[in-house]
């Protein structure tokens, strides 16, 4: 059976529909999907197999944290296709990528990340004392990434031609030779297989043994600052070359006591602390909502999940005192205890 052939089971169909709409399953389109979904995945089988599947339009909206960005989703059908690419290929790209990358891989994620600097800076220390963090990011990432070196590389792993067919319609738009949506599940996994060549070459070619990459954020320690300073002019030659990207301007070399701000943490060897933006994020929007739901605008159903997103991101690191000051001002400004106002689980 050919790789093509196991995407389109009847099987992989069924999964890939209740991945899509896992968490999304009473919204509009969603709701209108499930009402035939039969028919709706049998029509979708058939568009694959003759290949007449083309993307619908996107749905367009901006989000203005951590900064402004224009999100493209997906119409529900079309998100279905990308779990199926999913299912079909992310064990193929599994394989080839390094251990280090974090960004949409299973079992990884920002607390895996967080806790792997951790165990570095750990190791980084007891191996030379004094470290420095080299700490990368690429400028306009999703909007720079080239289609044609995308597919190639795509279809060094994936050689299956009726599957990178579905490829290029699910990630090209219109006349456009750079650039993915950002807001799609194929797009997340473009940019992992976009980077696992400078994974490889930073790991492998330069053998840097401490290293940590997620999506196009990424840091590199060593014990010398010089080192570090001249690594990183490489790195920006090698992402203008091979990658046609450009290395952010705030890419930097500083000293790891002052703490590694990663993955939305400040982490040292012995502890990490959350980061102060999203600290101040957090302090606005719950002092909001604290008193929007005084007002009677809003019930407490919107002000707890609000604070079991925010315990659940301070759990993670050494923030009880951050996390017992923010919710104290959330009191004062319900007037109550928070008991009294909203169901809580303690933070581990």
């Amino acid at each position: 059976m050919t790789v093509f052939d196991e995407m389109i089971s009847w099987e992989r169909m069924l999964e890939a529909w209740r991945l899509a709409a896992k968490g999304k399953r009473y919204k509009p389109d969603v709701l209108r999907f499930g009402r035939q979904w039969e028919e709706e995945l049998i029509e979708l089988q058939h568009q694959l197999v003759w290949d007449m599947w083309r993307p619908r339009p996107m749905r367009r909206f901006t989000v203005q944290r951590p900064k402004t960005r224009l999100i493209e989703a997906p119409d529900f059908r079309d998100r279905i296709v990308h779990h199926l690419l999913a299912l079909a290929c992310e064990p193929l790209f599994e394989r080839r990528f390094v251990a280090h990358s974090f960004a949409c891989r299973k079992g990884m994620g920002t607390h895996a990340a967080r806790s792997h600097v951790m165990a570095m800076l750990r190791q980084a220390q007891r191996r030379w004392g004094r470290v420095y963090v080299l700490q990368c990011d690429v400028r306009q990432f999703f909007p720079s990434i080239d289609h044609e070196t995308l597919l190639r590389r795509i279809a060094r792993i994936v050689q299956d031609e009726r599957v990178l067919q579905v490829w290029r319609r699910a990630i090209l738009r219109d006349d456009q030779a750079t650039g993915l949506p950002i807001g799609a599940l194929t797009s997340q996994m473009s940019g992992n297989v976009y980077l696992d060549p400078l994974d490889h070459w930073i790991k492998d070619d330069l053998g840097c043994p401490y290293y940590a990459r997620y999506m196009d954020d990424f840091i590199i320690l060593g014990p010398d600052k010089g080192r570090l300073q001249d690594l990183r002019t490489a790195i920006a030659q090698r992402l203008a070359n091979e990658d046609r990207l450009q290395l952010h301007p705030k890419s930097q070399v500083y000293p790891a006591s002052q703490g590694v701000d990663f993955c939305g943490y400040r982490s040292w060897a012995s502890h990490a602390l959350p980061r102060k933006r999203n600290l101040v994020a957090a302090r606005k929007r719950l002092r909001r909502l604290a008193q929007r739901h005084a007002a009677g605008e809003i019930g407490p159903e919107r002000l707890e999940a609000s604070l079991a997103s925010f315990e659940g991101y301070t759990k993670h690191c050494d923030g009880a005192r951050s996390t017992a000051s923010i919710l104290a001002e959330v009191e004062e400004t319900l007037g109550q205890p928070l008991h009294q106002v909203v169901r809580r689980k303690e933070a581990a």
